[in-house]
Formats: structure tokens, C-alpha cells, sequence
């Protein structure tokens, strides 16, 4: 409780601080969104329900960035049952990092990121908070990010150390258009029944007025016995996900 306790206040602290310079020195984005279910690193938060989403971010224009997102979960409480009750429906997370470009092409991003769901759990539940680090590059419509778990990674005990490795690729293939593809791995430390790929093939429609559509085909290679919940719902099926954003 304590570490994660230091490390909202450390996020915050340094949101305040970046807040307390030059206004014309930052620039600030956000986006609402409205997805048919919320799937995380290819496994739905949602239950295959619908979610709605949200996310600001504050940019200086030396490199540095802080933001917060957050939206409606129901993993945790799909976990629940009469001898272990849980109560969360919220994912509220804080993030703050610093983006460069190297030369004209090459990206690089690094951050700290903290997941965070508020609630009530039964005494001894290992709770799902979690922090990691990441660093990521990118070159033209190719990424690469690495997220490491400084704590424990959502609810498994003793899988600090755990990381998630993200490649994509986004290209545009006609105005306004833009394929995207991914394909990612999950290691959990500790247990390695829980490690498992995902992978997505989707395509992306920008619209007037900030607004954008998007259609992806979802697919994981999770074991059934460990991501199916006490409800039997399998939360690393293949899917079909259409989200709408308006960003601003």
C-alpha cells in the first residue's frame, strides 16, 4: 500500500509541477471513447460488455508528459463469489513519461504507468494495482514497447519482474485510412501457465471534427483454465471490437 501510495503521490506531485510553468510552454489533448468491449493486451475488462473510456494528457513542449484515463471494468467483480466477494467496476490510471525524436524518424518514449482499481476486496486478496516501466521506439509505422511490473502484475502474487512486450505496425493505406496491426506477449513471472500472445488485425477511419472509427479482429492464445472466470466466461476469446472516439 505504501509503495503504491509514494507512486501516485510522485505522479501527482510531478503533474503539479508541470502545471505551476509557462502555459504556452504545453499543450493539452484528451479523447472520449465508446468501445463494444474493452479489451486490454487482448483480454476483455468488460466481460464482452460495452465500455465507455476517457483520457487527458498534458504535454510540455520539452518532451515531458503526464495524463490520466480511465473506464468501467467488470473483471474483478466477474471474479467474485460468496467466499471471495469483490467489488470494483472502475480502471482510473496515471502516467508520466518523456517523448523524443531521435534524427527525423526514430521515436523514443519512456514513462512510468499505474493502473489502479478502487474498491472492496476480501482480507489476503492479492490486490490488482499495478505499476510498470516502459520504453518504446518507433519508426515510421513500426512500434516497439517493452512495459516491465515493478509490482505485483494484477492480481497475481509474487509476479514482479513480469513484462509485456507491444509491436505494431499502423500504415496508411488510403487517406484517412490506416491498418493496424499488433502482435504482443505476456510474461508472468512466476507463473508461467499465465503467459500468453495476443495478436489484432484492424483498420482505423478518421473522421471530421476529431472523430474516428475503428474495427479490429482480436485473437489470444491465453489457457482457458486460467483466464476463464467462476461465471465461465473465457475473457482471451477471439473477437470483434468497434470503437468510436472523439479526441480533442
Amino acid at each position: 500500500m505504501k509503495t503504491r501510495n509514494a507512486v501516485f503521490a510522485s505522479l501527482l506531485l510531478a503533474a503539479a509541477v508541470c502545471a505551476s510553468a509557462q502555459a504556452q510552454s504545453f499543450t493539452t489533448t484528451g479523447s472520449v471513447a465508446v468501445t463494444n468491449d474493452y479489451l486490454f493486451r487482448g483480454l476483455s475488462q468488460t466481460g464482452q460488455d460495452p465500455a465507455l473510456q476517457a483520457g487527458v494528457e498534458v504535454a510540455h513542449s520539452s518532451g515531458f508528459y503526464a495524463g490520466a484515463w480511465g473506464s468501467n471494468i467488470s473483471w474483478l467483480s466477474d471474479l467474485s463469489s460468496a467466499d471471495v466477494p469483490i467489488s470494483s467496476s472502475l480502471e482510473a490510471d496515471l502516467y508520466l513519461g518523456f517523448r523524443h525524436t531521435i534524427g527525423e524518424k526514430l521515436n523514443f518514449d519512456a514513462g512510468i504507468y499505474t493502473y489502479y482499481y478502487p474498491g472492496d476486496y476480501p482480507h489476503g486478496f492479492t490486490r490488482p494495482y499495478t505499476t510498470e516501466l516502459y520504453v518504446g521506439l518507433g519508426y515510421g509505422p513500426f512500434t516497439a514497447k517493452y512495459s516491465y511490473a515493478l509490482t505485483n502484475l494484477f492480481g497475481f502474487s509474487d509476479s514482479d519482474g513480469s513484462g509485456y512486450l507491444d509491436l505494431g505496425f499502423n500504415y496508411e493505406i488510403a487517406p484517412q485510412w490506416t491498418l493496424n496491426l499488433h502482435a504482443g506477449h505476456q510474461s508472468v513471472k512466476n507463473f508461467g501457465d499465465a503467459s500468453y500472445t495476443d495478436w489484432k488485425v484492424g483498420v482505423t477511419r478518421a473522421l471530421d471534427g476529431g472523430w474516428s472509427v475503428a474495427l479490429g479482429y482480436y485473437d489470444t492464445n491465453a489457457d482457458e483454465l486460467v483466464y476463464t472466470n467462476p461465471q465461465g466466461d473465457y475473457v482471451g476469446r477471439a473477437t470483434g471490437v468497434l470503437t468510436v472516439t472523439k479526441s480533442f
